[in-house]
């Protein structure tokens, strides 16, 4: 079996490589320099003569030599101060998780390894380190004393990037388990040669980035053919950087060997599953409420009892959910809510886009009030969207029968989307034998959503196509809100930290789900109107399920048989089972319901 020390040194004869090439290239930029000093040179001492031949080489050399230079030190300019991506994340402090750095030191000191110079917590879940030193450049904070033989190291030690899901799920004995390998790695990360090699690669990297940026007649193709210089280096240097990753990550795990090596199997176990459960927390439950404008301010505290509730269904995971008697790793933190509410938010910009910070259209949304203020919303914004869309299909397709039974002349007028509140001015009720006057739209009842889906073939995919286009126009609208909100970011505060990633550019967005067909969105509104109806008509009950998101209740329990009448209605046109299932939960398709 192969010792740390047999890792690292493989990681460094990979790192030597990479520095060689960096060494190539800067020969290969001061040659035709070298060359004009020979020149040069013989030409003073006599040994080259004086006649014109030689002095047009000179010329000649001493001017390709300039450029060279020139060149040369406009790329190591654009490399030196390119500023590498980092991880978007919420920077803990030391005086707000003491404990939580009092067991990665303790941990540091098992391995024989220096400790992580800080703690950023990550919306996600995963863990590593990242090196920062680029940022910025000190002595080591005071009232902390590396390890013995250590002091030069440490302020070069990296930071340590903990997925914020782990702490809310994990035991702190597991989390501990957990680190083992990723704290192993500050070994390797602080060694000089690997350190010079890692910086060198994401100095190229940030260069490229900084290419791809480039604009302007003169700015743009002097940092594009910086771009293909960084791009050209970095093919050379691929090979090495990936053997000395993996070398640096094989001597950090088998030092992290002597350290809970029975309790690192169980908290991998724990990782699978907080993934999971982690997953469909964002994509059924907070995504609802980011389109929305709302986010939910506890997110990682949701995780636990999404996860409870997976152990409780999955069998594979059964039993899980009695460590939760266990002391949790949130206790390492002092405010754990403050916590989870800045992760929280890191969370919505970097899967949605949303603001850096609350305001009136974007506003914090604690987990009692969701059904109400995200659920019950949810579902009559989407009531709405069908009813206005049903509104503005061509007249020739609406069903001949009539679909709902008239009220009573004494009932109140409902608005509705874009439907007048009452008759238009001027408007005067026909005369007895005289012409009728055009009868209204309908009101927003189910009914007339089931009556003409069951009865005209095509009106399911007109209504579904247009649908999609409404849907679509409306996430374009709010995709130029973002990007006009992140320019003007840009605008007032380029490169500034947020958290410890840079708001530059705008965070990167990581799509939840993928696109929904029409006939998927059709079905989840005609579901939405079927839960508005139930609500309104037949006393059932927003509410949430931590794993599928909105759901409905019916005398407190949840209704979860509706997706398949639905769908018949939908794809089929069949209208049976879904009035079947109405009139058992008691819900009147014919009652107007209420929508925003």
């Amino acid at each position: 079996m192969a010792s740390p020390e047999t890792g690292v040194l493989a990681a460094r004869v990979r790192a030597l490589a990479v520095l060689r090439i960096r060494s190539t290239a800067l020969a290969a930029a001061l040659l035709p320099a070298a060359v004009a000093v020979v020149l040069l040179a013989g030409r003073a001492t006599g040994h080259l003569g004086t006649g014109g031949g030689g002095s047009g080489a000179l010329w000649t050399v001493g001017g390709l030599a300039l450029l060279s230079l020139l060149l040369a030190a406009l790329v190591a300019a654009v490399v030196a101060g390119a500023r590498p991506a980092l991880s978007p994340s919420v920077p803990i402090s030391e005086e707000s998780a003491p404990d939580l750095y009092r067991l990665v030191r303790d941990l540091a000191d098992r391995l024989e390894v220096p400790a992580p110079s800080a703690i950023a917590l990550t919306p996600d879940c995963d863990s590593w380190l990242e090196d920062r030193t680029h940022r910025a450049h000190g002595p080591p904070r005071r009232g902390r004393r590396p390890a013995a033989g250590a002091d030069r190291r440490a302020s070069q030690a990296p930071v340590l990037v903990i997925g914020s899901p782990f702490l809310w799920w994990m035991r702190v004995a597991e989390l501990r388990a957990l680190l083992a390998p990723v704290v192993a790695g500050t070994g390797p990360s602080v060694h000089p040669d690997i350190a010079a090699a890692r910086r060198f690669i994401r100095g190229l990297d940030a260069a490229v980035a900084v290419a791809a940026r480039a604009r302007g007649p003169l700015r743009g193709p002097v940092l594009r053919f910086t771009g293909r210089v960084a791009r050209l280096l970095l093919r050379a240097c691929r090979e090495h950087a990936t053997l000395m990753e993996r070398a640096v990550a094989a001597a950090a795990s088998e030092r992290a060997r002597t350290v809970d090596y029975g309790l690192r199997i169980v908290a991998q176990e724990q990782v699978g599953l907080a993934y999971a459960g982690w997953d469909r927390l964002l994509t059924r439950v907070a995504l609802p409420a980011w389109r929305m404008g709302r986010w939910p301010s506890r997110l990682d505290a949701g995780v636990v009892s999404a996860l409870t509730e997976l152990s409780r269904r999955d069998r594979l995971a059964d039993g899980f959910a009695s460590r939760l008697g266990e002391r949790p790793a949130c206790d390492l933190l002092e405010e754990p809510g403050a916590i989870d509410r800045a992760a929280s938010l890191l969370a919505a910009r970097l899967f949605h886009g949303g603001p850096a910070e609350p305001g009136p259209d974007w506003s914090p949304v604690g987990w009692n009030q969701y059904p109400e203020e995200v659920v019950d919303r949810k579902w009559r914004l989407e009531a709405a969207r069908l009813q206005r869309v049903l509104d503005d299909l061509p007249q020739t397709a609406l069903p001949t029968a009539p679909t709902a039974p008239e009220p009573a002349p004494a009932a109140p007028t409902l608005s509705y989307a874009s439907a007048p509140a009452g008759p238009p001015a001027g408007h005067h009720p026909a005369e007895p034998g005289g012409e009728e006057p055009a009868a209204p739209p309908p009101g927003p009842t189910l009914a007339r959503v089931i009556d003409r889906l069951a009865r005209d073939d095509g009106a399911g995919d007109l209504l579904a196509a247009r649908l999609g286009a409404e849907v679509e126009r409306e996430e374009r609208e709010e995709a130029a809100r973002q990007a006009a909100r992140g320019a003007a970011v840009q605008t007032t505060a380029a490169g500034v930290a947020w958290g410890d990633g840079l708001a530059e550019g705008g965070l990167p967005l990581f799509p939840l789900q993928p696109p929904r067909t029409a006939r998927e969105l059709l079905a989840d509104h005609v579901t939405a109107m079927v839960c508005c109806a139930a609500v309104d008509t037949a006393g059932a009950a927003p509410g949430l399920d931590w794993l599928d998101g909105p759901a409905l209740l019916v005398d407190g329990a949840r209704r979860a048989d509706l997706g398949r009448p639905v769908l018949s209605l939908v794809d089929d046109g069949d209208a049976e089972p879904l009035r079947g299932w109405l009139t058992t939960v008691g819900v009147r398709p014919e009652k107007p319901v209420r929508l925003v």
